[in-house]
């Protein structure tokens, strides 16, 4: 079992990654649409298939309650998403003035490591989740919380089944010089999903929220952002996730408004 010591994963409760929130608003869930991967996707970090095209593009945001801190996004991103019966796939698309990922292998927490895209996903008929993580430097981890009420020690102790790949337009770690973005892709094992025999696929119910960590020279302070906008800065806000819902590639878009 990987083991973390007790204040560096109090710091990190403090700072959003792993907090749980003890409120969460009742505010209507958005429609959050995965398409049908029209054919094999490559996980390179490029997000190059066809498929990737027809996927809708859903921008990063601050929470609500940023304006009233006097926040604005610095830098911004689209997140994109594929399914098949095999995998979920998530596409990620970021600016980033300055892109750092310090951590040199998998299984780590890092989200306090450098920059970071945070996949969570929540069979909302049950009490588990998932939070999944891909860094520029093509690395992942993947956390298990039984539920809300019992993230300990354990649930950072899995292993991840993740593929993932992560392409720098610019140079990575090099805090002297300008960067442009980062993408990466990210692919779920259905498998590893359904392991406690949750559905999967048209007329399951599964929520969703990405989380972006966003550590730059050229920010005041490091930057969190999110897909859908929640209340407040805490990614374990599972009410307030977006609602998934799986469309085949022929079909039209559902109606969100």
């Amino acid at each position: 079992m990987r083991s973390l010591p007790i204040m560096l994963l109090s710091l990190v409760l403090a700072a959003g990654c792993c907090t749980t929130g003890s409120r969460e608003a009742a505010k209507a869930p958005p429609e959050i649409v995965a398409v049908r991967a029209s054919g094999p996707v490559h996980v390179d970090g490029t997000l190059g298939e066809p498929s990737w095209s027809s996927a809708p593009a859903y921008p990063l945001s601050l929470s609500d309650d940023a304006p009233a801190e006097g926040k604005t996004l610095t830098e911004g991103g689209t997140v994109k998403f594929l399914w098949n019966d095999q995998y979920f796939y998530m596409g990620v698309d970021f600016t980033d003035s300055d892109v750092v990922a310090e951590g040199e292998t998998d299984e780590l927490l890092h989200c306090s490591l450098g920059d970071l895209a945070e996949l969570f996903l929540w069979p909302d008929d049950q009490t588990w989740y998932w939070e999944m993580y891909v860094t520029p430097r093509n690395k992942q981890t993947t956390y298990f919380f039984p539920s809300g009420g019992r993230i300990l020690p354990s649930s950072y102790a899995g292993e991840s089944h993740l593929t993932v790949a992560a392409q720098v337009d610019g140079t990575l770690n090099n805090w002297t010089d300008r960067d442009r973005k980062w993408t990466a892709e990210m692919a779920v094992p259905v498998k590893q999903l359904t392991a406690h025999g949750e559905k999967w696929g048209p007329g399951s119910h599964w929520r969703i929220l990405v989380g972006r960590y966003n550590y730059s020279r050229y920010l005041f302070t490091t930057e969190l952002s999110m897909m859908p906008r929640l209340s407040k800065t805490s990614f374990h806000l599972r009410r307030e996730y977006g609602r998934l819902l799986f469309r085949d590639s022929a079909s039209p878009p559902p109606n969100t408004k």
